[in-house]
This record gives structure tokens, C-alpha cells and sequence, in this order.
């Protein structure tokens, strides 16, 4: 089974984009060393804790620094843009870096009402999604004769496309369309379950796909210890917390106590969303990952660790990477 990394860019507190910035590509070809797959990063807009907003530009810069490990977007929200735009980012990022270009596509607008006035899209695109991923489709397959428009680049690259989704209905289009399925099951895993069964039970090999590939992505913080991991995690639990909370800022810093920081009210809410989640030693960690793979089968895990210090946070994914190597 293989496993990846999906990184935000996280601007933490005392820090800037720039770091961010430098942290992901550090974080990128360190992970190459481990064994991961993939190095996902995703859009988000308006955000100051983010500085992954241009995605494909980020997405160039990691590959450029890396060799191997497949590198792409977890995911380009598409209503923010025309299928043909987003096909030509990807279809010459394919051609400068070749088949280690992946593209997921979310169907959420990465942002409020305000920001889609801002980039110029108005929300009842959301009912376009399907037809313009299959459009996004065709411009990065073969040459269709007579087509009125192709993507150059683009065109003959075969950009593997995702359809990311924390609803069925991802999971519907992904089935109907014969594509790949990754579920948003680290922030929103409350239809994980039934967004599964769906796809696997309606799944419909196409020219786009033969078989059902799924990808859960998980919460994971590994350290010495159950309490130091654990108060690594107080990090991504205040500011999903001020998120919720509409307060979203940089990433704190680890807290010995969670309840001075967040309010108890908060708690259960911040609780279920983050369910999804593998935090101890080692051990823990193995025990609670081969859980979650024996409940799902995925086919990939994506795992996601936001920790204030960047050596905290290479180590965990480092030992992350051990225990998924070591499964037998």
C-alpha cells in the first residue's frame, strides 16, 4: 500500500509565507529518502495560515527540488477556474517535469462568497463540476480531430486526475466517471463511510479508469511518547478551533493544556472533525493506522501532520514512514 503527504504550506506563528514555503520543499525531498508516493498540496484562499493559494506555482517549485516523488494538487478547486486554464498549468507541468504530475479536483470554492467576487466566479459553477472534469479530461488526453480547442500544452500528457470530495457527491461522480476517489476524511469524515460504499458498490470502469483506486487521508502525529505527540497535536487542534470559529491565523504553538486554549463548547466539534487521526508513540500510531486500513482498505493512505516545529514534524512523518514500511 502506498503512502503520501499532504501539505497546506502552514505559515506558523513568528513565521512567514517564505518559510512556508522553504519548509514544504525541505519537507518534500526528505520525503523522497522515507519512501512516500506522493506530495500533495492544496488551494485555499484568503487564509493567511496558507501559502499554498497558487498551486500549480507551488507545485512547480517542489518538483523542481525533487526528483522523484510524485507531486501535485490535493486539490485545484475547479469552479475557480476554466477547465482549458487549469489543463495548460498542468499539462506544462507535465512536460517539464513528466509523469510525476498528479491532479486532484475538488468541487468546493477553497473560500466565501467574498472570494469568489474577488477571483471572479460566481458560485452556480458548483453545478458545472462534472461537465467541465470531463472537458478538463479530454484536454489533457489525446488529440480529438476537429476539436475546436486544445490545451498546448496539455494535449497528450495524460495528467492523472483525482476527484477529491467529503460528500457522495464526490464519490458519485468518481464512480460514475471511472476516476480515483480521495476522501477529505482528516477535516470531515462524517460521510466517510457511506461516500466508500458508494463508490466501490456504483463504480463503473470507463476510458478514464478500469478499477476503483481509494485514498483516506489521516491525522498523523508519531513522537517518543503518547503525551508528546499529543501536545504536538494542540497545534492543529487551536487552529482548526479558530477556523471553526471564523478566526483562522497562523499555526500556534503547542499548548500543555488544550482546554485553556480552546473553549469547551468547542471541543466535541473540533473532536469529530479531526477523528480521523493516528497521535502517540510508535506504537499507538501502528496500532490505530492498522485499524483505520483494516476498516477501509484504502489503496493509498494521505497523511497530514501540521506541527509547529519542523523538526518535530520531520521526525513524525519520518517514523510515519517506518511503520507503514514495516507493515508486513
Amino acid at each position: 500500500m502506498q503512502f503520501s503527504i499532504l501539505d497546506l504550506a502552514v505559515v506558523a506563528e513568528g513565521s512567514d509565507a517564505r518559510q512556508a514555503i522553504a519548509n514544504s520543499v525541505a519537507l518534500a525531498q526528505a520525503a523522497e529518502g522515507w519512501g512516500y508516493h506522493r506530495f500533495w498540496l492544496a488551494e485555499h484562499h484568503n487564509m493567511p495560515g496558507i501559502a499554498s493559494a497558487a498551486t500549480s506555482v507551488l507545485i512547480d517549485h517542489v518538483a523542481g527540488h525533487t526528483k522523484t516523488i510524485r507531486v501535485g494538487a490535493g486539490g485545484v478547486m475547479l469552479p475557480n477556474h476554466a477547465p482549458l486554464a487549469i489543463a495548460e498549468q498542468f499539462g506544462t507541468l507535465a512536460t517539464i517535469h513528466g509523469d510525476r504530475i498528479d491532479l486532484g479536483l475538488g468541487r468546493a470554492p477553497g473560500g466565501d462568497g467574498a472570494v469568489m467576487h474577488a477571483l471572479r466566479r460566481a458560485m452556480q459553477r458548483n453545478e458545472d463540476f462534472p461537465n467541465d472534469v470531463v472537458e478538463l479530461i479530454r484536454y489533457l488526453g489525446p488529440p480529438q480531430p476537429g476539436a475546436p480547442v486544445a490545451a498546448h500544452p496539455g494535449q497528450g500528457t495524460n495528467v492523472p486526475v483525482w476527484i477529491l470530495g467529503s460528500s457522495l457527491y464526490g464519490a458519485s461522480l468518481a464512480a460514475v466517471l471511472g476516476l480515483p476517489y480521495a476522501f477529505a476524511s482528516h477535516f470531515a469524515p462524517g460521510d466517510l463511510d457511506a461516500a466508500l460504499q458508494l463508490y466501490r458498490q456504483r463504480f463503473e470502469a470507463t476510458e478514464f479508469g478500469q478499477k476503483p483506486r481509494f485514498m483516506l487521508a489521516v491525522n498523523v502525529i508519531v513522537a517518543d511518547t503518547d503525551d508528546q505527540a499529543r501536545r504536538l497535536r494542540t497545534s492543529q487542534q487551536i487552529s482548526f478551533a479558530r477556523l471553526r470559529t471564523g478566526m483562522p491565523g497562523l499555526l500556534p504553538p503547542p499548548v500543555d493544556n488544550l482546554q485553556d486554549a480552546v473553549p469547551a463548547r468547542i471541543l466535541p466539534t473540533v473532536d469529530a472533525a479531526l477523528a480521523v487521526s493516528a497521535v502517540g508513540a510508535p506504537a499507538t500510531v501502528a496500532a490505530e493506522l492498522e485499524r483505520l486500513i483494516a476498516r477501509y482498505q484504502p489503496d493509498e493512505l494521505i497523511l497530514v501532520g501540521n506541527i509547529f516545529e519542523q523538526q518535530a514534524r520531520h521526525r513524525s512523518f519520518a517514523m510515519a514512514a517506518e511503520i507503514l514500511r514495516g507493515r508486513g
